[in-house]
């Protein structure tokens, strides 16, 4: 008796998966100056980022520079942080 599973079929072996591309629309020149007039503004930015970074609906380009321009404000305030304790902290021990 012959087994039928054991037989491949040739279309099968030939194919290829090709990743499936996104297809994101441009944003405008328009609209980036818009954003960038926005993120100008105080708190209104960091609450903003979060919203287009992290929001449903949004383009992923915007939500991608969203995510980047978070992570480097935590990179800036760790930074910052280092910097104004090692301040603090010399100014300390020459007053003592």
């Amino acid at each position: 008796m012959e087994n039928v599973n054991t037989q491949e079929r040739p279309e099968a072996q030939n194919q290829v998966y090709q990743p499936v591309e996104e297809k994101v629309p441009v944003m405008s020149v328009g609209e980036w100056m818009v954003i960038l007039l926005i993120l100008i503004i105080p708190i209104v930015n960091i609450i903003m980022l979060f919203i287009w970074g992290f929001g449903g609906g949004v383009n992923k380009t915007k939500a991608n520079y969203c995510k980047a321009s978070l992570i480097w404000v935590a990179i800036g305030l760790i930074l910052w942080f280092a910097v104004f304790s090692s301040i603090v902290g010399g100014m300390l021990a020459v007053m003592s």
